[in-house]
């Protein structure tokens, strides 16, 4: 096996040991320890007591950071006519119809969001097997499948995250940038911890809420307080 840089075995080291830390200790350990040459994203990954397999336990939805997301987001939109003049406006990457279509068909998948307008939707849909794998899907559930193209784009560039629970029950996502005030991830975190804690389906037996962890893009996980996440 390869042995470790001596950066990764110093991270490891700072967090070996370290558990159910609040949510500013679990910050302040990953500042301090993201020295990769780039800045690194925050990530959070939780454990639900939930088997997505099951239609009544599916967690599926949005939340809007407060400090943003640190990242710049391409957003492709599906319209025509006057919607596609407003997608346009508004901010969009990328704005087709057919011709967007073909474009992803033929493996141009450059944006990190897809919305559409509904009369598109027979159009999206043939692409169930290319943008469903990579959770870029339209869906009206999380607000990408509008007549309302303005609000969704400056919605998805303005630091909205979508989130949805894996086989194993886990949801993660990017949470902010490594360089990110302390305070201001903090209060990303809890946002989305709070949104996923809402997002509770009907159908979640048991413990809702298990495990919450925190890393930097090449840094070690670190695994916070779920009652301080849920709470603060």
């Amino acid at each position: 096996m390869a042995k470790l840089g001596k950066r990764i075995r110093a991270v490891r080291e700072a967090a070996a040991g370290k558990e159910n830390l609040s949510v500013d200790e679990a910050v302040a350990l990953i500042k301090s320890n993201a020295s990769a040459k780039f800045d690194e994203t925050v990530e959070i990954a939780m454990n639900l007591g939930v088997d997505p397999r099951h239609a009544d336990q599916m967690v599926r939805g949005t939340v809007n950071l407060p400090n943003g997301t640190g990242k710049t987001v391409r957003v492709a939109v599906f319209a025509r006519g006057a919607k596609a003049e407003e997608a346009q406006a508004a901010g969009a990457d990328i704005v087709g119809a057919e011709d967007l279509m073909e474009q992803i068909q033929g493996g141009q998948i450059n944006f990190d969001r897809c919305i559409a307008t509904p009369d598109m939707m027979p159009v999206v849909g043939r692409l169930g097997k290319i943008l469903g794998p990579r959770n870029l899907m339209p869906n009206p559930k999380v607000g990408t499948v509008t007549m309302d193209v303005k609000d969704a784009i400056e919605a998805a560039k303005g630091g909205q995250v979508q989130f949805k629970a894996e086989k194993a029950g886990v949801v993660h996502a990017g949470v902010g940038k490594a360089s990110f005030d302390a305070a201001k991830l903090a209060e990303n975190v809890r946002a989305f911890v709070d949104a996923v804690a809402k997002a509770k389906p009907a159908g979640a037996k048991g413990t809702y809420l298990k495990k919450v962890s925190l890393a930097s893009t090449m840094g070690a996980g670190v695994s916070v307080d779920v009652t301080d996440a849920v709470g603060s």
